[in-house]
């Protein structure tokens, strides 16, 4: 190839033929705003709250065990049971885990009661689920 442009003769084309490749101007171009990325919905992802029977009927519990959590009044503390501040049940004493169904008359003053009585069927018998702790000496 270099013989072809000395044939030639033209110093140009030597020239052309012997320089170093120039760089090319390469139009870099960089990203004028930064990317945000992705925003995720977490809706509906959180995780349990564990509400709930832990102990159940004939369990053997010991004193400040939790037989059962819950949100709302689904279960009331019987003997030997307490109610925590977010109405947990714990029991009072160590021994074994009855749960009863007692009859339920509520106060007339309750506006749930007032609300839920009349919406029974005659002849309907309100009730309450109560977990008992039994002493075992």
């Amino acid at each position: 190839m270099v013989a072809v442009a000395l044939a030639l003769g033209t110093r140009a084309a030597v020239t052309a033929l012997l320089s170093s490749p120039q760089a090319a101007a390469l139009a870099v171009r960089y990203a004028s705003n930064k990317t945000g990325g992705s925003s995720k919905s977490l809706s509906g992802k959180s995780p349990g709250k564990r509400f709930g029977i832990e102990k159940m009927e004939g369990h053997y519990v010991h004193a400040g065990n939790i037989p059962g959590t819950q949100c709302h009044f689904r279960w009331h503390p019987g003997a030997h049971v307490g109610l925590g501040k977010k109405k947990c049940l714990h029991a009072l004493e160590q021994g074994t885990v009855r749960y009863t169904k007692e009859v339920c008359v509520p106060h007339p003053n309750n506006s749930e009661a007032v609300d839920l009585v009349p919406k029974l069927p005659k002849g309907a018998v309100l009730c309450k689920t109560c977990p008992h702790g039994s002493c075992q000496a």
